[in-house]
């Protein structure tokens, strides 16, 4: 690879485009084998080996092999997407090898369809389109209707894609594939047509406000951070998914890692900083590969690093790997880390915006925030809000897991109900088992009873339930449940993850702990309630940060919502 002007960028995307076509260079078929996480540990690498072995055998050489990141719904992994020429796309779901050596003789090899195996006719990136224009695209022929179209099923249908709108549709290890959709456009934009200031307001009115949790206003932490003053400042990605059920963050990474490097480019040009860090847990070992590949290729291009793109900007961007410290997902704690130090958390003011990383301005957002940004520049902030709600703009992605039926990745418009993510997009209750609550936010979040399924998901409405957005983990939990036990679950996660810096929740993690291991125990006494309350109520006034602060919500939303089981709980005890 070599460096490119902002000609040769243009140049990519074009003959990038032109090479995806089908019976270009003598290609008559394209098999895409969904390589995230979730498809790696469902058996994706046997599938894609398996594959390459029957080409190879066959000694046929019109049968390309692509690989992507996750395809978004894990439950149904490993994925396929098959492509013959002039045909309607069509995938397959729950694949290992010997299935995938059955649609290669009768599919890829014969044109018939392995009709058992088939999930749904067209591609995850089509769904649009293919709503547009009835189903099938123009010049694909339909080989069997009464498979589904991916338009028609609730899952995709009701998704707003933008975070994720190159999940399924290009190689994350490919930098050409991320050109060929517009990718670094709105980096070109920024650095060459766009002032430090112009960047800035266009994030304000966006109404972007922040993913990982606080929904702290974008725009106005990068107007801080630009404000002040010295000639050294950072750009940080918080990328340490910790949550239980969360891995939002780590299906961006491993399936579009290029739109945090432009985000992380835009907001270094905004705010006025030449060095970044993306700091992942190293436990997403594919997430830091794609990445470190990405860096790679876009340093090569000069993408990154000095004079980008001739503009005479400069900015450097590296991986800082963390050991899984829950709390150094807390921006200060994060910075530490960075620094060599301990990852605790330090009082503010002053803020990271004035004194951050080695005690100089620091920006920091999430992987979702920064992904969100190269479209907001080059398609205005009219675009972005035009969904969301009035208050909350813009789409937000969720990871849906425990009892639920389609267990993935999805993004929808903020505003969409639990009652649509739940039913409708994740498709119900699995085993036919009843609906009791859904887990919001993560260990900081608060649980939501079925009285409250229609709530649309912002900001605002979630803070008056007593739960909050947190990164995007909703755990689905079904009639079997007891909310005394989720609770203890949660508490011990907190208590287990304080960095016992401050004595509230070092200390009163750990009192909240064995009230509920008694109660759970079976000694326990109809003070605890109260006990457990004022612990509670303490903590959030006096942790040290927002971590410790959040740390009893699980527990003050089921007592709020589920009091009666703790109540069943403690008579029976009484009685025995």
């Amino acid at each position: 690879m070599s460096k490119k002007t902002i000609e040769d960028i243009e140049e990519i995307k074009k003959s990038t485009i032109a090479k995806k076509v089908l019976s270009k260079d003598g290609k008559r078929a394209r098999v895409t084998v969904h390589m995230g996480t979730c498809g790696i540990a469902s058996g994706a690498r046997d599938v894609y080996k398996a594959l390459k072995d029957e080409i190879k055998n066959a000694k046929i050489k019109d049968v390309e092999i692509e690989t992507t990141g996750c395809f978004g719904i894990c439950s149904k992994e490993p994925l396929i997407t098959v492509e013959v020429e002039n045909q309607e796309p069509i995938v397959y779901e729950h694949m290992n090898a010997e299935k995938m050596k059955e649609v290669f003789e009768k599919h890829i090899l014969g044109g018939h369809i392995v009709k058992e195996y088939a999930f749904a006719r067209g591609k995850e990136c089509q769904v649009k389109e293919r709503i547009k224009n009835n189903g099938a695209l123009p010049g694909e022929v339909v080989l069997d209707k009464t498979i589904h179209g991916i338009e028609e099923i609730p899952f995709f249908k009701l998704q707003e894609e933008r975070v994720m709108r190159n999940r399924g549709c290009i190689d994350p290890n490919k930098i050409d594939d991320y050109i060929a959709n517009d990718g670094y456009k709105g980096m070109i934009k920024a650095l060459t047509e766009m002032s430090s200031e112009e960047i800035i307001n266009e994030v304000l009115n966006s109404g972007l406000r922040g993913r990982g949790g606080a929904g702290f206003p974008t725009g106005l932490k990068w107007k801080f951070t630009a404000k002040s003053s010295g000639d050294i400042k950072y750009v940080l990605c918080n990328a340490d998914e910790g949550d239980p059920g969360a891995y939002m963050d780590r299906s961006v990474l491993e399936s579009d890692p290029h739109s945090i490097i432009e985000g992380m480019v835009i907001a270094a040009k905004a705010v006025g900083a030449h060095q970044g860090y993306i700091y992942c847990r190293a436990e997403y070992p594919l997430a830091i590969e794609t990445l470190n590949k990405a860096i790679m290729q876009a340093k090569a291009y000069g993408l990154l690093g000095e004079d980008i793109l001739g503009t005479g900007f400069d900015f450097n961007l590296e991986i800082y790997q963390g050991a899984g410290a829950f709390v150094c997902g807390e921006e200060t704690a994060l910075m530490r880390s960075i620094e060599g130090n301990r990852g605790n958390p330090r009082p503010r003011p002053p803020f990271p915006a004035e004194k951050g990383l080695w005690e100089k301005p620091t920006l920091l957002n999430n992987v979702e925030t920064y992904a969100n940004i190269g479209q907001i520049i080059l398609k205005g902030s009219k675009w972005f809000s035009e969904v969301g709600t009035e208050k909350s703009k813009g789409t937000k992605v969720f990871s849906i897991t425990g009892d639920i039926n389609n267990v993935g990745c999805v993004e929808v418009p903020i505003g969409t109900s639990l009652k649509t993510i739940v039913y409708d997009i994740g498709g119900g209750v699995k085993d036919g088992k009843k609906f009791k609550a859904v887990q919001l936010g993560g260990p900081s979040g608060g649980c939501i009873p079925l009285e409250h399924l229609d709530t649309p998901i912002d900001y605002e409405s979630l803070k008056d339930l007593g739960a909050i957005m947190g990164s995007g983990g909703l755990i689905v939990i079904n009639e079997d449940k007891s909310a005394v036990e989720i609770a203890k679950y949660f508490m011990e996660f907190c208590n287990g993850e304080s960095c016992g810096k401050c004595t509230p929740c070092r200390e009163g993690t750990k009192q909240m702990l064995i009230i509920l291991n008694r109660i759970c125990s079976g000694q326990g006494k109809e003070a605890d309630l109260e006990k457990l309350q004022d612990l509670a109520n303490v903590i959030q006034k006096t942790a040290l940060c927002a971590l410790g602060q959040t740390a009893p919500n699980p527990v003050l939303s089921t007592i709020r919502y589920f009091r009666n089981e703790y109540e069943e709980v403690l008579n029976h005890n009484k009685d025995i």
